[in-house]
């Protein structure tokens, strides 16, 4: 996401350097280019110009001191900008409410609104420990409600049953009652869509929701669609009281214009955004963090809290102990890393939130991919329990038959026991100490501003 918009602001940014104050002369060609780099992203047009107003104020007269570049100094009146457009702070859902606390789903067909129910009621199960029940009152689309029951038995969600027969105002009422027997605490109702906005539609969802009197109400959008999905969010804004919205396929979106419209045309805030078809690619939507990553400065918080909901920490310990034990780095212990990894985005989701990914040539990033990772697991779980633990036995005879349990070449597998050989090389590194060493004999490789300005005693957690 925001992948063009990244690649245009980092070169507005290398234009200034050399000045010595942020003049009105000297910025009016990276406003410029800002402003074509946000049209281009297909953020609507009145979004851009107070944008672009606001920027040129802050920013004018602006000293550079001395710790600091203009272009560091325009990022971060850039940087303040955006996450006051997409709304200063992440904006949690409201259940305080008697149970159920129901969240009512609204949005245009197609995008995303019932695998976006089943997201919702992963994340308020596995991080806030509620109890989830899941209803559809779409008696239009075909399978809508089975597809709904699928989602719910995958996320372990309570599903109460509807059929096309009933009218979608009996369903919704008939699920509250339900959800209050059975000691649910948030019910979600996923409503019909249409391919449009239209009157009748319109007058079904305000009579669900007056029948039932949601907490809350989320607008569920395609990002794909960028500024449409603001103009679409407003049309439904003024039919309900919507609460807030959710970005759908934003792993999918280089441009990201509605994230940067949608709180502006509508007023209500992101609160969600979803990052890929697993029902537990849907994030709490943080402006600060998104503009962070928009920058090229990375995500590192969010990062910090995936590691902490995804890796196994007993397993994490295991290993320390085993390495600090001089115990060498097997197979296994790859195999295990790189599940993990896979828990935490994949590759694309920790590239997308380290800072500096920006300044990674596209081939590097094309390289570093789910798809070779997935390969690499492969060839792995066609290993023995003796080949993964003594890598060193893998001869001729055992990587054809490793190759072709895994469906890869005999070169995929040599280049995976070449890789797993300088990883156990480094690895050794942490015994005894080892990591000061590596810290400073990696301080000289580093360019600037990747590390070259660490104290000598290593990173900042003092190694």
């Amino acid at each position: 996401m925001f992948d063009n918009l990244s690649d245009r602001l980092s070169g507005t940014v290398k234009k200034l350097r050399g000045q010595a104050r942020l003049t009105e002369d000297n910025i009016k060609d990276a406003l410029r280019d800002v402003r074509m780099a946000l049209l281009e992203a297909d953020v609507a047009l009145p979004v851009v110009r107070e944008f672009i107003d606001k920027v040129k104020v802050r920013a004018v007269g602006t000293e550079v001191i001395s710790s600091i570049s203009p272009g560091q100094a325009f990022i971060k009146v850039v940087d303040d900008e955006l996450v006051e457009i997409m709304g200063k702070s992440n904006e949690d859902l409201d259940l305080r409410a008697q149970p159920p606390a129901i969240i009512l789903m609204a949005g245009l067909q197609g995008a995303g609104k019932t695998t976006t129910a089943g997201k919702l009621a992963k994340l308020l199960k596995d991080r806030h420990s509620k109890k989830v029940s899941v209803v559809s009152c779409d008696v239009y689309r075909p399978a809508a409600i089975k597809q709904l029951e699928t989602v719910a038995g995958q996320v372990d969600a309570g599903f109460i049953a509807s059929s096309v027969d009933q009218s979608p105002i009996d369903i919704a009422k008939f699920a509250l009652e339900e959800a209050k027997k059975t000691f649910a605490d948030v019910l979600i109702v996923d409503t019909a869509g249409r391919l449009h906005v239209d009157a009748e539609m319109m007058d079904e969802i305000k009579g669900i929701h007056a029948a039932i009197n949601p907490v809350e109400t989320l607008f569920v959008v395609d990002s794909m669609t960028g500024q449409d999905a603001a103009n679409t969010a407003k049309a439904f804004d003024d039919a309900l009281p919507l609460t807030g919205v959710v970005l759908t396929k934003a792993d999918g979106d280089a441009r990201g214009g509605a994230a940067l419209s949608v709180r502006h045309v509508t007023g209500k805030p992101i609160k969600f955004v979803g990052m890929g078809e697993k029902l537990d690619a849907l994030e709490p939507f943080h402006p600060d963090r998104m503009a962070s990553r928009i920058l090229g400065m990375g995500d590192v918080l969010s990062l910090v809290e995936d590691a902490q909901r995804s890796v196994d920490h007993k397993q994490a310990q295991k290993l320390a102990k085993k390495l600090n034990k001089g115990k060498g780095f097997d197979l296994e212990d790859l195999r295990e890393q790189m599940l993990q990894m896979e828990k935490m985005g994949g590759m694309a989701g920790l590239m997308d939130k380290l800072p500096g990914m920006g300044n990674i040539p596209q081939g590097v990033k094309d390289n570093a991919n789910d798809k070779q990772v997935g390969q690499m697991v492969a060839i792995i779980n066609s290993m023995t329990p003796q080949e993964r633990r003594f890598p060193d036995v893998i001869k001729g005879s055992r990587k054809k038959r490793i190759a072709n349990g895994s469906g890869m070449q005999v070169q995929d597998v040599n280049r995976l026991l070449k890789q797993h050989k300088q990883m156990s090389k480094m690895m050794k590194k942490f015994k005894n100490g080892g990591m000061k060493k590596m810290m400073r004999s990696m301080q000289g490789q580093l360019p600037p501003g990747m590390g070259g300005g660490m104290p000598p005693g290593g990173g900042p957690g003092g190694f």
